[in-house]
């Protein structure tokens, strides 16, 4: 999941064709704080993310982390770049994967829909990193902040009510490193949409949505009269 522009037909979910057996594995089940894979391990396999939260990241030459992405329920993770994998990929909470061997993505004569199932895939990525790239590039702190909730909620928020609950199995600092923030400039935007009622902190991995369409207007640069 990146943040893309947001959109009022929410976020588009990949719905993966039953494949042929060759080029599936059985559903793998992995648990918080396990590894997919690493950066410069040879690709295998791309993943489907079936249930969980799956964490992308890569580190600088001077240590400091980026987060790339974060793969929720619908996304395929694990693109080759080169044949290798450009990421670390860890697991935030206990998550089932579908594992699809790369053969699936590289070659289209045996199983035509998973290719091309696969390949649009990985153009949406490669649209919703553009997205991603864009507001990292010209959004101020609180608008990223903001649209970063609209994109979880859009995509895995639950009705609360007349709210919308929003669970972030991710730390502060994961955030920040994947909106480009320092982790005190998350918490301080956090807090200033909870003082303004747009959001409630239920706990540091629960945000209650007040005010969705205050929040959708902080998104994109509107300020609240």
């Amino acid at each position: 999941m990146y943040v893309t522009i947001p959109s009022a037909h929410g976020a588009p979910v990949l719905r993966i064709s039953q494949p042929k057996r060759r080029f599936r594995s059985a559903e793998a089940r992995f648990k918080a704080g396990d590894y997919l894979y690493f950066e410069g391990d040879q690709v295998q396999y791309v993943y489907e993310v079936k249930i969980g939260v799956l964490r992308l990241t890569r580190l600088l030459e001077d240590g400091r982390r980026q987060v790339i992405s974060f793969g929720y329920p619908g996304d395929i993770v694990g693109f080759p770049s080169g044949g290798l994998h450009h990421t670390d990929c860890d697991v935030l909470v206990d998550t089932r994967v579908v594992p699809y061997s790369r053969a699936a993505l590289e070659d289209g004569t045996q199983d035509p829909q998973l290719h091309h199932d696969l390949l649009q895939a990985a153009l949406s990525e490669i649209s919703a990193m553009q997205d991603h790239f864009l507001m990292l590039g010209r959004k101020s702190a609180a608008e990223r902040v903001a649209s970063f909730l609209c994109a979880l909620s859009e995509r895995v928020g639950q009705r609360l009510g007349q709210y919308r609950q929003v669970d972030l199995p991710m730390s502060r600092a994961d955030i920040a490193d994947f909106l480009g923030l320092t982790t005190e400039t998350v918490s301080r935007s956090l807090t200033q949409l909870r003082k303004a009622k747009v959001i409630a902190i239920d706990n540091i991995h629960t945000v209650v949505i007040l005010r969705p369409q205050a929040l959708l207007g902080l998104s994109v640069g509107h300020k609240e009269g």
